[in-house]
């Protein structure tokens, strides 16, 4: 346990910053969350969500699973996209993988990882889907970067065939859906152009 009490002196120090800078901080956060963004990304640690865009605590619900995964059958990924839609009223879904994702990059491998491969065929079924535009590729690396890019799109198409984001369409809500992707290298997103609409 007493490897763990930096984090404990870490909190106090973010909390005495936090307040310091502005005392109302955390009484106003108290009161309500109303992000107008929903973020589905990785669980990879170098990925910090709010960081990565700016924004405080309150400012974005997010998401995370391995290599921003998302299925039909995740009841938890669909909750929070419903949570998200039909309760705090977002008018973004950002769907945000990255470069040299592990997750992705272990789809890629021909091995067995135990019980991971059942969530990383969802990856392998991106690779199997889009094989003709990997018949060019050479490089590893260049392999792995796409398929990285094709699987956040891949997961925007899945964001928008969900129930609740096509009833929200149906009824007229403003709901945005997009796919970018983070470089750890350079900490710059990148918008691949997939993004679908109300309007």
């Amino acid at each position: 346990m007493d490897s763990l009490k930096p984090l404990f002196q870490r909190n106090q120090d973010w909390s005495d910053s936090m307040r310091s800078t502005n005392p109302e901080f955390f009484s106003s956060l108290c009161k309500q969350q109303s992000p107008e963004y929903l973020w589905i990304g990785c669980s990879d640690s170098r990925v910090p969500a709010n960081q990565i865009v700016d924004l405080l605590p309150g400012e974005l619900f997010v998401h995370r699973n391995i290599a921003n995964v998302v299925v039909h059958t995740d009841l938890n990924c669909l909750s929070v996209i419903q949570y998200a839609v039909d309760i705090l009223k977002v008018k973004h879904i950002i769907v945000c993988g990255h470069y040299d994702c592990g997750g992705v990059k272990a789809a890629l491998e021909n091995k067995n990882h135990g019980l991971i491969d059942n969530w990383l065929q969802h990856i392998k079924d991106v690779r199997r889907q889009h094989a003709s535009k990997f018949e060019h590729i050479k490089n590893q690396g260049d392999e792995l970067d796409r398929l990285c890019e094709l699987n956040v799109i891949e997961q925007a198409t899945n964001v928008c065939n969900t129930t609740v984001v096509q009833q929200a369409w149906e009824n007229g809500n403003i709901l945005s859906v997009h796919g970018w992707i983070y470089s750890i290298a350079n900490g710059k997103l990148k918008d691949l152009k997939v993004t679908r609409s109300s309007k």
